[in-house]
């Protein structure tokens, strides 16, 4: 009866452990902002596949003004995949195998994650997955950082009903950013940190002021007027523009469903020695027309600059138009 009794029991337990391990939620990601691991034995990474992941996933992040990696890359041989690598929140696995294979798999180890799996029966199989797939992985892994990196934010908000009463709109904010000036059309937060800070301003202009044909010029002639205006240094005669010695780079996308012009480029003080990069958005508010500017910049010579002005992209693709 006893041993009857002892077998009915492990066999509860074990059936309890199975039950519980086979529905056991991933952990939470605490991989760090902008980074991937790579899985991939030492022979592939050595080699041409290695390059072309160095190549695509770490390439300069745009806008700039010293080349510093889109993604941060760990790699890991595959018979040590098991372990802490696998709570990264952007996984590459890569491996020969008898078919050629292309698959993302979210929150397969950890929550929120991508993970990516490549297969194919020799290198040169791997390469042309990994062409004609990477545009779609980098999407894919910006939006998750984009939405871990406003996550992050929520433990903390700065209270921005003063942005709301001005502009009708909804943003997430840290709360160690700081309002330093306010004007009827013009808002300027900042946060302070080891030898520099982040700068977010915000403001709206006409309509029509903002041509198809000519867009990038107008929108370098708009920034430099409000740096005019609004943004100068500690020195007399010092004012913001937009750094002539490179062109700006430009793109077409939409934030909360109304099409806007992506900016990113490097501002500098005139007659001074103060300079750094810039994101600006300039959102087509058909509903309210007007067209509604916000732009981040950061001054952190000793730093790099990657991840400050991740966090401003972050802020900016919070916004919420108020309908």
């Amino acid at each position: 009866m006893n041993k009857t009794l002892f077998l009915w029991l492990l066999g509860s337990v074990c059936l309890s452990s199975c039950t519980f391990k086979n529905n056991k939620f991933p952990d939470e990601s605490s991989a760090a902002i902008n980074t991937i691991a790579v899985i991939i034995d030492d022979q592939l990474w050595n080699g041409e596949v290695g390059d072309s992941i160095r190549n695509k996933f770490a390439s300069p992040v745009l806008g700039l003004p010293q080349e510093e990696p889109l993604f941060s890359i760990n790699q890991y041989p595959v018979k040590l995949f098991e372990g802490y690598s696998t709570d990264s929140r952007n996984i590459i696995i890569i491996k020969k195998d008898i078919e050629n294979k292309f698959e993302i798999k979210e929150n397969e180890f950890a929550s929120p994650q991508n993970a990516i799996h490549i297969s194919g029966r020799t290198a040169f199989e791997i390469l042309e997955i990994l062409e004609k797939n990477t545009p779609a992985i980098i999407q894919k892994m910006r939006e998750t950082e984009i939405l871990q990196e406003q996550k992050t934010f929520k433990d903390s908000l700065l209270d921005t009903k003063k942005i709301q009463k001005k502009f009708n709109i909804n943003l997430l904010i840290p709360k160690k950013y700081e309002y330093v000036m306010r004007r009827k059309n013009f808002i300027w937060l900042k946060k302070e940190i080891t030898s520099g800070n982040n700068s977010l301003i915000i403001y709206e202009i006409p309509w029509k002021s903002i041509r198809r044909s000519n867009a990038v010029k107008d929108i370098i002639k708009i920034r430099d007027s409000v740096g005019k205006l609004y943004i100068h240094g500690s020195a007399n005669k010092t004012i913001m523009v937009t750094e002539e010695a490179y062109s700006p780079y430009f793109s077409k996308i939409t934030l909360d469903g109304n099409k806007a012009y992506e900016t990113k480029g490097t501002w500098q003080m005139k007659n001074d020695f103060m300079s750094g990069p810039f994101i600006n958005y300039a959102i087509f508010d058909k509903a309210n027309r007007r067209i509604l500017v916000l732009e981040g910049f950061c001054y952190a010579p000793s730093k790099e600059k990657r991840d400050l002005m991740f966090e401003l992209e972050a802020m900016i693709k919070s916004i919420q138009i108020k309908k």
